[in-house]
């Protein structure tokens, strides 16, 4: 039986009560208890280290718990106080508490200022370590970053899938009333830290989008008074536009997976195609001829096939094509209208926007649309985006009314554990980065 990712099942394989491998959380069906882990305060290994020690640590739980796998034991009820990185173990200690992961961490500085963290992961119940301590460095600015990647090689070594910590997340900040925003570009860490403006409020902006190496946006603006593509140097925040024709509206880009072109939607005379755009030779390609309205097209992790929306059907459904075009196929067949389907990174699934009896819903569906799934439902959820495991949803939530406001949400595959993710205006249309940025 194909195996349900939608819903999860936390199988908790502990070689000290069944004799097998360590401990590990395999993500199946079902659901049962957040898996209980201890992370006590890093200690500190020189003066420099005592400023970051603990607010490493705190951050390394915080990415954990969030994801809802996994429950934090508060301090206050540890039991053994970790003193030194290298002292032994008290695992009756930590069994006491019912901790069945236990996280241990040190920290110092170098005289070039550069911060180093070195943790270890312990099974509690079998009373060994998983795998073998590793060190990050990093310049002591970027200690959220090191945090991140910890809780990554962590969230991995417990789950044996890749974590999603190290990440960002680009955006639109929104600000004013409805029908009056000012909008602009934002990036900032996947849980809301570090958030830079990368345009300003002058004119809208739509859409942004993330290369396939993290280094570059696509996005469309309004500047000209109509949508055109614009292409951003995340680094150096400089930007061109890819429009070859003035006076064509173009819009929805996305990144082909190795990054080399870009699909996207143009329109000519109230009807717009998809299109393949080459970045090095400027040279346009058509993928589709309809009369009808397509758009929002999405690459499969693999670069073979795109998945789009179209109305040719009469109402407004996903389809599949060969990425170098052809008769695409119809995958949506449930009730109502479907839209900003974005291919998961696994590749096995595409999430999606649809709206039914006055409803907006964040789903998910099998690639030949069997397994439909609606993981939320309000007045407006639209355009999730994947992170870099395929594990969680961010999506838009608009409020209802004049002085409604969008913000962004994350959700899992099993429809649980639905948060806000913090942003410090109003938020709408993010996109997830690769992992490692």
């Amino acid at each position: 039986m194909i195996k349900r990712i939608l819903s999860f099942t936390i199988f908790l394989l502990l070689a000290s009560r069944l004799g097998a491998e360590p401990l590990r959380i395999t993500i199946t069906e079902g659901v049962i208890e957040p898996l209980p882990f201890a992370a006590p305060a890093f200690t500190a290994e020189n003066s420099g280290g005592q400023h970051y020690a603990e607010k490493i640590s705190q951050l390394v739980a915080q990415d954990l718990s969030g994801t809802g796998l996994f429950r934090e034991i508060p301090q206050q009820a540890h039991i053994s106080r970790i003193t030194s990185f290298a002292s032994p173990v008290q695992f009756s200690d930590w069994k006491a508490v019912n901790a069945q992961a236990l996280i241990v961490g040190a920290v110092s500085t170098s005289l070039n200022g550069k911060i180093n963290v070195k943790f270890r992961v312990f099974d509690v119940f079998a009373g060994q370590e998983l795998g073998q301590g590793l060190k990050f460095s990093g310049n002591a600015d970027g200690w959220r970053r090191i945090g991140h990647k910890v809780a990554d090689v962590i969230y991995s070594r417990l789950t044996g899938e890749s974590g999603y910590f190290d990440s960002r997340l680009v955006f639109v900040s929104e600000i004013g009333r409805k029908g009056a925003r000012k909008k602009r570009l934002a990036i900032m860490d996947y849980d809301g830290a570090n958030v830079q403006y990368l345009t300003d409020s002058s004119s809208i902006v739509l859409a942004p989008r993330f290369s396939p190496s993290g280094d570059r946006i696509l996005f469309t603006s309004y500047e000209t008074g109509f949508p055109q593509i614009y292409v951003l140097d995340i680094a150096s925040v400089r930007r061109r536009s890819l429009q070859n024709s003035s006076g064509i509206m173009t819009f929805a880009p996305r990144f082909a997976p190795d990054g080399n072109s870009v699909v996207y939607s143009l329109e000519r005379g109230g009807n717009s195609d998809i299109y393949l755009l080459n970045l090095s030779s400027g040279k346009n390609r058509r993928l589709t001829r309809s009369p009808a309205i397509e758009t929002g097209p999405s690459f499969s992790p693999d670069g073979l096939q795109i998945v789009f929306e179209s109305d040719r059907s009469g109402s407004q459904q996903l389809y599949v094509m060969s990425a170098s075009g052809g008769a695409p196929k119809r995958i949506s067949f449930g009730q109502g209208h479907y839209a900003t389907p974005v291919w998961s990174p696994r590749g096995d699934m595409i999430a999606f926007t649809k709206q039914n009896k006055g409803r907006f819903h964040i789903g998910v569906m099998r690639l030949d649309g069997s397994e439909e799934r609606l993981l939320t439902a309000s007045f407006l959820d639209e355009g999730p985006t994947w992170s870099p495991n395929g594990r969680v949803i961010i999506f838009t939530r608009e409020t209802q009314g004049a002085n409604g406001t969008s913000r962004l949400y994350s959700v899992d595959l099993s429809g649980r554990n639905l948060r806000t993710v913090p942003t410090p205006d109003g938020a709408s249309d993010a996109a997830w980065s690769p992992l490692g940025r």
